[in-house]
Protein backbone atom coordinates (compact mmCIF):
# COMPACT_ATOMS: atom_id res chain seq x y z
CA UNK A 1 0.00 0.00 0.00
CA UNK A 2 1.18 3.50 -0.95
CA UNK A 3 1.61 6.47 1.67
CA UNK A 4 -1.32 8.24 -0.07
CA UNK A 5 -3.67 5.47 0.35
CA UNK A 6 -2.49 5.05 3.69
CA UNK A 7 -2.82 8.43 4.21
CA UNK A 8 -6.28 8.41 3.01
CA UNK A 9 -7.23 5.42 5.80
CA UNK A 10 -6.20 7.19 8.72
CA UNK A 11 -8.51 10.37 7.77
CA UNK A 12 -11.10 8.07 6.95
CA UNK A 13 -10.20 6.28 10.16
CA UNK A 14 -10.34 9.41 12.04
CA UNK A 15 -13.58 10.64 11.08
CA UNK A 16 -15.36 7.70 12.76
CA UNK A 17 -13.11 7.67 16.33
CA UNK A 18 -13.19 11.18 16.20
CA UNK A 19 -17.35 11.81 16.97
CA UNK A 20 -19.46 13.07 14.17
CA UNK A 21 -20.49 16.30 13.26
CA UNK A 22 -24.01 17.06 11.25
CA UNK A 23 -24.11 18.21 8.02
CA UNK A 24 -26.82 20.21 6.11
CA UNK A 25 -27.38 21.83 2.72
CA UNK A 26 -26.30 25.01 3.19
CA UNK A 27 -22.88 23.48 4.06
CA UNK A 28 -22.71 21.40 1.19
CA UNK A 29 -24.00 24.55 -0.55
CA UNK A 30 -20.79 26.45 0.84
CA UNK A 31 -18.58 23.87 -0.62
CA UNK A 32 -20.60 23.24 -3.83
CA UNK A 33 -17.49 24.45 -5.76
CA UNK A 34 -14.94 22.13 -4.41
CA UNK A 35 -17.51 19.30 -4.83
CA UNK A 36 -17.77 19.84 -8.29
CA UNK A 37 -14.21 19.53 -8.73
CA UNK A 38 -13.81 16.18 -7.48
CA UNK A 39 -16.81 14.95 -9.40
CA UNK A 40 -14.97 16.48 -12.76
CA UNK A 41 -11.92 14.94 -11.79
CA UNK A 42 -13.28 11.57 -11.49
CA UNK A 43 -16.34 12.06 -14.07
CA UNK A 44 -19.31 12.13 -12.13
CA UNK A 45 -21.88 14.68 -12.94
CA UNK A 46 -25.82 15.02 -12.26
CA UNK A 47 -25.51 14.78 -8.48
CA UNK A 48 -28.64 14.72 -6.21
CA UNK A 49 -29.00 14.25 -2.18
CA UNK A 50 -31.42 12.51 -0.92
CA UNK A 51 -32.02 11.02 2.39
CA UNK A 52 -31.84 12.74 5.47
CA UNK A 53 -30.11 15.82 4.36
CA UNK A 54 -32.49 16.90 1.52
CA UNK A 55 -35.48 16.18 3.80
CA UNK A 56 -33.88 18.14 6.53
CA UNK A 57 -34.20 15.75 9.54
CA UNK A 58 -30.47 14.79 9.38
CA UNK A 59 -28.87 14.36 12.99
CA UNK A 60 -25.08 14.26 13.81
CA UNK A 61 -25.04 10.24 12.70
CA UNK A 62 -26.16 10.83 9.56
CA UNK A 63 -24.11 10.13 6.49
CA UNK A 64 -24.75 11.96 3.32
CA UNK A 65 -26.53 10.31 0.71
CA UNK A 66 -25.60 11.48 -3.04
CA UNK A 67 -27.09 9.53 -6.29
CA UNK A 68 -24.25 10.69 -9.15
CA UNK A 69 -24.27 9.52 -12.82
CA UNK A 70 -20.55 8.54 -14.18
CA UNK A 71 -19.04 9.27 -17.12
CA UNK A 72 -18.93 5.77 -19.74
CA UNK A 73 -16.07 3.87 -19.02
CA UNK A 74 -15.15 4.90 -15.21
CA UNK A 75 -14.40 2.26 -13.13
CA UNK A 76 -14.75 1.38 -9.54
CA UNK A 77 -11.38 3.00 -8.74
CA UNK A 78 -12.98 6.39 -10.01
CA UNK A 79 -16.17 5.52 -7.76
CA UNK A 80 -13.95 5.41 -4.74
CA UNK A 81 -11.84 8.34 -5.12
CA UNK A 82 -14.87 10.05 -5.51
CA UNK A 83 -16.06 8.89 -2.85
CA UNK A 84 -12.86 9.19 -0.20
CA UNK A 85 -12.23 12.58 -1.33
CA UNK A 86 -15.79 13.70 -0.44
CA UNK A 87 -15.52 12.05 2.51
CA UNK A 88 -12.18 14.11 3.38
CA UNK A 89 -13.64 17.12 2.07
CA UNK A 90 -17.07 17.23 3.92
CA UNK A 91 -15.74 15.46 7.00
CA UNK A 92 -18.80 13.26 7.23
CA UNK A 93 -19.64 9.21 6.19
CA UNK A 94 -20.94 9.80 2.29
CA UNK A 95 -23.02 6.92 0.38
CA UNK A 96 -22.64 6.95 -3.33
CA UNK A 97 -25.06 5.22 -5.15
CA UNK A 98 -24.82 5.51 -9.49
CA UNK A 99 -27.99 5.61 -10.72
CA UNK A 100 -27.69 3.18 -13.11
CA UNK A 101 -26.94 0.60 -10.19
CA UNK A 102 -30.63 1.41 -8.28
CA UNK A 103 -33.61 -0.80 -9.02
CA UNK A 104 -36.60 0.93 -10.52
CA UNK A 105 -38.90 0.64 -7.05
CA UNK A 106 -35.81 2.24 -5.51
CA UNK A 107 -35.28 4.53 -7.89
CA UNK A 108 -39.00 5.56 -7.78
CA UNK A 109 -38.97 6.38 -3.70
CA UNK A 110 -35.77 8.26 -3.73
CA UNK A 111 -35.97 10.53 -6.91
CA UNK A 112 -39.51 11.98 -5.24
CA UNK A 113 -36.98 13.37 -2.59
CA UNK A 114 -33.46 13.71 -4.27
CA UNK A 115 -32.79 17.50 -4.08
CA UNK A 116 -29.73 18.72 -7.50
CA UNK A 117 -26.43 19.58 -5.86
Amino acid sequence: MGYFQYARIISYNSLITQGRKMIDRETIQAKRREILEIARRYGAHDMRIFGSVARGDQTEKSDLDLIVRFDPGRTLFDQGGFLIELQDLLGIKVDVISERGMRARFREHVMKEAIPL
